[in-house]
């Protein structure tokens, strides 16, 4: 049975696990945004040598799942704060996605762009400063908010390294005050009502670029 003093109670709690939740989204995406990005210009720009093990250690990030990851880094960087792992690692794990998805931006620019930046005798960094990077991350915007959605939606594995964000505030009062459906209805709530206005935001974005192509 629902009870309404229980779901009142809880609300203060989910709402401070909420906090780091975002904090935790927040720092994450901005970590693989910016390491992304480094991600896909070694890729693309460095030596064969330097390129291929920084593409092989991303495949290999790709292919284990985040919760190994998570453990992983906590046994082995143990002496970090719980949060600022958790933010690392989720960093480095969408940073190789998003590695994937700037390279992806970076070839649909035109091929005519580079011709004329060749033509014009442009040095190679402000081509990519000012032709380049500027039309690859306009282009990638809406996988870019799809990534951040589904961040935030993987935030709760991030309790396994005691990190204490919004499902594990909900589960600690469910625990204590036998409150399992309100705190975790709660927190379920909180999830839709921030994720579903993002995401339809990323839909209008897309379908802008598109109309704008």
């Amino acid at each position: 049975m629902w009870d309404g003093q229980a779901a009142v109670d809880a609300l203060p709690v989910v709402l401070k696990g909420f906090g780091i939740t975002l904090l935790a989204t927040v720092l994450g995406f901005a970590v693989a945004a910016v390491l992304g990005l480094v991600l896909a210009l070694v890729g693309r720009t460095a030596p064969r040598w330097v390129a291929a093990p920084v593409n092989g250690a991303a495949a290999f990030v790709r292919s284990t799942p985040l919760l190994v990851q998570l453990f992983a880094a906590w046994v082995v960087i143990s002496s970090l704060d719980a949060l600022a792992l958790g933010v690392l690692v989720l960093g480095v794990h969408y940073a190789a996605y998003l590695s994937e998805v700037y390279r992806t931006g970076i070839d649909s620019v035109p091929k005519g762009q580079w011709e004329a930046c060749t033509a014009l005798s442009l040095p190679r960094r402000r081509v990519w400063r000012a032709v380049v990077l500027p039309q690859a991350v306009r282009n990638v915007l809406p996988p870019l908010g799809n990534y951040a959605v589904a961040m935030f939606k993987e935030t709760p594995l991030l309790s396994v390294i005691t990190v204490h964000e919004m499902v594990h505030e909900a589960n600690t009062f469910g625990s204590t005050h036998f409150a399992y459906l309100e705190s975790f209805t709660l927190a379920a709530a909180v999830f839709l009502l921030a994720s579903w206005p993002t995401s339809v935001l990323v839909r209008r974005l897309e379908a802008r670029l598109a109309e704008g192509a």
